[in-house]
């Protein structure tokens, strides 16, 4: 039956192909429509298919559901009736045929590339040549770390790719997850975060990337460049869909969907800025709209942010997309009682797609336009953005996957070592005292403990497959595959990651006591959807914490572990950064994994055994306490002063010191590295000119490692408080032991620029003190750029 239907599908494709589309929609060359002539321009093809539109068919094309929905029903098999119906708009008699769907392959597509392929193209026959106008479907799917389907490659999650500093990587990263997802069928890559991560208890916040913004800029630009490209209807590029505008990761309480009380001037001097990057820059094609409201607006309804500021200032030319229940938030932020008048208010704003199969933009949206309530303009301007992208995707020309090439780049070699080599570049050393790393591979023992040590899921982080159909190995079985023969390992869980069950204890401490070295790993639950036997999640969406300690006894079990004398080694497997003050204090040495996704555990073993030098940074401050936040590096100068007079950081809280455990840029490695001769050249000039900044870096060390110079930059006066440093470049560089290069940046005008008092972007003329160095907190060479 498979083979049946595998020709089939292949026949339909051939036909479709041999007569560019015409033979699926039963129509000669005389009497076709002008819309279906690829050789007109595309807004020509636009205008009229949509003259020939009716309400109905319209508002279909407003809708792009999440096939995790009941409403689609509750089982596999009703889900992929249901879609098949909602393809052919026979689902329901309120709307026409749907735009497409999200989540559908991850949600209902468990098999592999072969389902996925003849799924996606046995719709989009259904598409072609049951409904009357023949509009192909548009096909989402989440893209986080990766095309998130059975089958696909897993990549390093957040804070793991952002702290690899490595933009090229990045790069790679979001091809490769364009490429597989295009293959199947899948047009759209959503929830690439651009929000920064500034307040990490935030569960949602691990799909962000880093704290800063010019990072986050920069890294925003390579993942549209790679994902998107400049032109989407290549069979392996998708639409970069940017996830959430303006921002929601700084919500009152650190709560999920909390109120947004950001200041405009913050918005837009920080939050803004990889949005314009990915945007204004890169042309991306989709935003998805924020829970929170902004200014005490809910974004949904937010006809400043999502037309004002996104469209017409920065340029937007894609669609924008709800949340999961976006227009929810208008009803219980108070705004309106109904759904039906939150579709008016959301389309308004400039919301194109629902997702979530909400009423505001089904029945109801067309009684809104009967009633005069809503102008059809509107309506004509979202279903314009749908078509648009439908005809710049050249789904009307190529609808459907080919399986041959589906197969041939689904989780390749080539993305499988590229995972592996993303997982190395984002681990952390954060402590390694007495050079106890790398470790020795014919050591007599080692005791691997911790309930993060033989569990693969939590290396994949949130959003990832629901079915992983790959083997993914745990740090344990990386360990053991690295260390000798002879080696014994011994293996004691010890604890859950959020339970208070001590019962463990005996036997991990057992094992470290008659262990060369202890290995202990903890840290985070990942949220996982269709995860079986999980323990309860301790991070992922939805899931907030008041706290950044480590939860349950896992500290207890590291200082029982500790207690034995056998030297410990700390890895730790979490989505946000962990106040780990008392490990920071006693244990030797800590490697930080965060969530490196599915070749994550070689790589961390790469790292404890030397075959790889680490060289990750951290895209984020860790934090001594939640009570620190906001945390981040670039705060401004009024605590900078107090620090200075010794009021507040000297002695720092009552409780504390007030400086953070680790600094946001670093990271160890088994090499040393120094830093000498700062240069500026020209040393002085006009606002719109530019200057080189060269320093020169040595490897200190015995063994060949990569360094990450970071160029930081603080006006000494200006028209407005800016914060005491900020990043400005960076440069990763490979030395040989006794080897030394030069690392050159170039500070541009858009570099040294503020905003004014106005809100207006300008260099202002004045000293700039440039710094450079291997982190935040340790810049040894300064020097002074002058603008006149």
């Amino acid at each position: 039956m498979r083979i049946a239907r595998s020709l089939l599908i292949s026949a339909i494709t051939l036909g479709f192909t041999l007569s560019g589309g015409l033979a699926v929609f039963g129509q000669s060359g005389s009497e076709q429509p002008l819309y279906l002539d690829k050789s007109q321009p595309i807004d020509r093809r636009v205008e009229d298919l949509l003259s020939r539109m009716t309400l109905k068919e319209k508002v279909g094309q407003l809708n792009l559901p999440c096939v995790y929905i009941d409403e689609l029903g509750k089982t596999i098999p009703e889900k992929m009736h249901a879609c098949k119906k909602f393809a052919a708009g026979t689902y329901t008699n309120q709307i026409g045929p749907g735009c497409g769907f999200f989540t559908l392959a991850n949600t209902i597509l468990h098999e592999g590339v072969q389902q996925q392929v003849e799924y996606f193209n046995e719709l989009q026959k259904i598409a072609l040549t049951e409904t009357r106008l023949k509009i192909p479907l548009l096909e989402d799917e989440e893209g986080t770390h990766g095309g998130m389907f059975p089958g696909a490659t897993v990549f390093p999650e957040g804070l793991a790719i952002g702290s690899t500093f490595d933009m090229p990587l990045v790069k790679s990263i979001y091809a490769a997850a364009a490429q597989e997802s295009r293959a199947v069928g899948i047009h759209v890559l959503s929830t690439l975060v651009l929000e920064l991560d500034r307040d990490p208890r935030m569960g949602r916040n691990e799909e962000a990337y880093t704290e800063d913004p010019y990072l986050y800029s920069r890294i925003a630009a390579n993942i549209v460049e790679s994902a998107q490209g400049s032109n989407i209807d290549a069979p392996d590029k998708v639409v970069a869909l940017m996830t959430d505008f303006p921002t929601q990761s700084e919500p009152v309480s650190g709560l999920e969907r909390g109120a947004i009380n950001l200041s405009e001037r913050t918005l837009r001097e920080h939050y803004l800025l990889p949005w314009i990057a990915a945007i204004t820059k890169n042309n991306a094609l989709g935003v998805m709209a924020g829970y929170p409201e902004i200014e005490d607006v809910p974004a949904h309804a937010s006809e400043k942010w999502m037309t004002e500021v996104l469209c017409r200032e920065l340029g937007f030319k894609g669609i924008v997309m709800s949340e999961g229940s976006g227009f929810e938030s208008l009803i219980y932020e108070g705004i309106v009682p109904t759904q039906k008048e939150a579709g008016a208010l959301g389309l308004r704003a400039g919301v194109d797609l629902d997702i979530s199969y909400e009423p505001a933009y089904m029945g109801p949206l067309i009684e809104n336009v009967a009633e005069g309530k809503v102008p059809v303009a509107l309506v004509d301007r979202a279903v314009r953005r749908v078509l648009e992208l439908k005809f710049r995707l050249g789904l009307f020309e190529h609808p459907y996957a080919n399986l041959e090439q589906a197969q041939k780049v689904m989780h390749s070699k080539a993305h499988q070592d590229l995972a592996l080599r993303a997982a190395r570049e984002g681990i952390v050393l954060l402590k390694n005292d007495n050079n106890l790393l790398p470790l020795k591979k014919d050591l007599k023992s080692i005791a691997v403990i911790g309930p993060n040590a033989n569990n693969a899921s939590n290396l994949f982080g949130d959003y990832a497959p629901e079915v992983v159909l790959q083997p993914v190995h745990t740090i344990l079985d990386g360990i053991k595959a690295k260390v000798s023969p002879a080696t014994r390992v011994s293996y004691v869980k010890g604890c859950g990651v959020k339970s208070q069950d001590k019962s463990g204890f005996p036997e991990a401490v057992a094992a470290a006591k008659h262990a060369d070295v202890a290995i202990v790993v903890v840290g985070e639950q990942a949220r996982r959807e269709g995860a079986e036997n999980q323990e309860p999640p301790t991070d992922g969406e939805g899931y907030d914490v008041a706290s950044l300690d480590l939860t349950g006894v896992q500290e207890d079990l590291i200082r029982a572990v500790f207690a034995t004398g056998t030297p410990a080694i700390v890895v730790l497997v979490n989505g946000r950064p962990l106040s780990i003050r008392w490990e920071a204090a006693n244990i030797p040495a800590i490697v930080e994994a965060w969530e490196p996704g599915e070749r994550g555990a070689e790589a961390m073993a790469d790292v404890l055994f030397g075959d790889y030098n680490p060289s990750g940074r951290l895209a984020i401050t860790i934090p001594r306490s939640v009570g620190q936040l906001p945390a981040y590096y670039n705060y401004q100068p009024s605590k900078a002063y107090w620090i200075h007079r010794g009021w507040t950081h000297d002695r720092g809280y009552v409780d504390m010191p007030g400086t953070p455990l680790y600094p946001f840029g670093y990271g160890l490695s088994y090499s040393k590295f120094e830093y000498s001769n700062l240069r500026i050249d020209p040393a002085e000039i006009h606002p719109a000119g530019s200057a080189r900044v060269s320093v020169d870096v040595k490897n200190m060390g015995g063994r060949a490692g990569v360094e990450t110079a970071q160029l930081y930059l603080h006006e000494t006066f200006g028209p407005v408080s800016t914060p005491v440093k900020q990043l400005r470049g960076f440069e990763k560089v490979t030395l040989q032991p006794g080897e030394m290069k030069t690392m050159t940046f170039t500070l541009m005008p858009e570099d040294l620029q503020l905003l004014d008092q106005k809100m207006h972007w300008a260099v202002v003329p004045g000293d700039f003190e440039i710094m450079v160095g291997s982190s935040s907190d340790n810049l040894p060479l300064k020097g002074t750029l002058r603008v006149r």
